[in-house]
């Protein structure tokens, strides 16, 4: 008996003396945590895509309360998100135009051809890894996915072998540009409509051996445009989204109306 009170006699001390080590221990490096991180990542989405520039949604709610990060940082929840972070920071959090991704390759089955079929795994990525040229122009979009994969909204869908982008339901997250491993995709102003569907760098005849819809870099668009809002670099043209007004005037002039006018509003737009 006297073994049994022994032994809990020294149990009950070790039990109290690492638990007031823990106390201890506890105040000694404890953390002062800011309510407002816990309320601002409430209001994230938690796609946790990393589309803000952080690792996460907890990451980003950090950046945001630590003054790192803007209130309208999160491009997936929008300005409903921002306005509600912008009321627990204290803040009017503006958000820029809306952006849409855009696919630069007007290269469907009607105006260029496959080399070969592919057998392999079906994602686009895969497909430049194996060292094989699916279709006849080596800029073009390859068709097999990779971006409507990693779209989180389905915002993205393969038509007519090329990758097409449904502006109003893109969330400007950025994922198919970072997937895309030919660098079709840039992310657009919605509003902006005149936008070139092209990316041969090569020099126009040996873009229409490979593609009838392809910019050929004759530079006519740029003449006709009074605001330099349409470049010619690398045999292909490209939009200055911030100078552009609309005026459809390089739409009109290009030979092989590879641009986008400005009233197709639902030119690039597919069926959700």
């Amino acid at each position: 008996m006297e073994i049994i009170l022994i032994t809990t006699a020294v149990i009950t001390v070790i039990g109290i003396v690492v638990g007031v080590g823990l106390v201890i221990t506890g105040k000694k490096f404890h953390v002062e945590v800011d309510e407002r991180e816990a309320a601002v990542r409430e209001c994230l989405p938690g796609n946790n895509c990393g589309a803000c520039g952080f690792a996460g949604c907890d990451a980003a709610a950090a950046a945001i309360v630590a003054g790192d990060a803007p209130s309208n940082v999160c491009p997936v929840g929008g300005a409903p998100v921002a306005e509600r972070i912008g009321g627990i920071m204290g803040e009017n959090a503006e958000m820029p135009e809306r952006r849409a991704a855009f696919v630069r390759c007007k290269g469907t089955c009607e105006v260029t051809k496959n080399q070969g079929q592919y057998v392999g795994i079906p994602d686009c990525r895969a497909a430049v890894l194996s060292g094989m040229n699916l279709a006849e122009c080596d800029y073009g979009c390859i068709g097999l996915g990779s971006c409507v994969q990693v779209c989180p909204q389905n915002a993205i869908s393969i038509v007519d072998g090329v990758a097409v982008v449904n502006d109003a339901l893109c969330v400007e997250c950025g994922l198919c540009v970072k997937a895309c491993p030919k660098g079709l995709i840039e992310l657009v102003p919605v509003s902006k409509r005149v936008r070139v569907q092209c990316s041969n760098k090569e020099k126009g005849p040996l873009v229409k051996k490979v593609c009838s819809a392809g910019c050929i870099g004759c530079s006519l668009c740029v003449k006709q445009c009074a605001f330099e809002a349409i470049t010619v670099e690398n045999n292909l043209a490209h939009v200055r989204y911030e100078n552009c007004t609309q005026c459809g005037k390089c739409v009109q002039k290009c030979p092989v109306q590879v641009i986008l006018p400005p009233k197709a509003e639902k030119a690039e737009e597919i069926p959700a």
